[in-house]
């Protein structure tokens, strides 16, 4: 029998488990990487949910902590990274496969953001979410006149990157 707790984290989960598969896009090569990512995040959200306040949106804190985990992982990726099994935890997620006419279209874009360093890709990516400078600032933790400059360079070096 599931808490209301575990009732709660489930259905946000559900709901914002495309947020999840997009950063695991961004620093994952394979399949099996993007799997042991997406666990990987949904564990350390369930570990930090009792922490969750509300005093943000849910989305722009899964947002933080899926970013978090995924640049700590990303940055240890020379070592082997210990994942816990999805059946050791209490609830199931569906997952929801990606429509392979539109990942084809972004495969392109996806090779080019992955040159990025670990901040750029966070930026590009909560920018491609329509997320604005003072959500993005807030979630990667600078100021929105940071956000702001650094996405512009960040344009300019993906268009070098696209357009050798």
């Amino acid at each position: 029998m599931k808490t209301q707790l575990e009732q709660r984290f489930v259905a946000q989960l559900e709901e914002n488990q495309n947020i999840v598969h997009k950063i695991c896009r961004m620093y994952t090569n394979d399949q099996q990487s993007h799997k042991d990512l997406f666990q990987e995040i949904t564990i350390q959200l369930w570990r930090a949910y009792p922490k969750f306040r509300g005093d943000s949106k849910f989305s722009t804190w899964m947002y933080r902590v899926a970013l978090n985990t995924a640049i700590t992982l990303y940055r240890k990726s020379k070592r082997r990274i210990k994942t816990q099994d999805y059946d050791t935890v209490h609830f199931k997620i569906s997952d929801i496969p990606y429509d392979d006419e539109t990942e084809q279209q972004l495969n392109l874009m996806y090779k080019a953001v992955k040159q990025l360093n670990d901040i750029e890709k966070a930026l590009v990516f909560l920018y491609l979410e329509d997320k604005n400078y003072r959500d993005i600032s807030e979630t990667l933790g600078i100021s929105e006149v940071n956000a702001r400059v650094k996405m512009n360079r960040i344009k300019t070096k993906l268009k070098t990157i696209l357009n050798p």
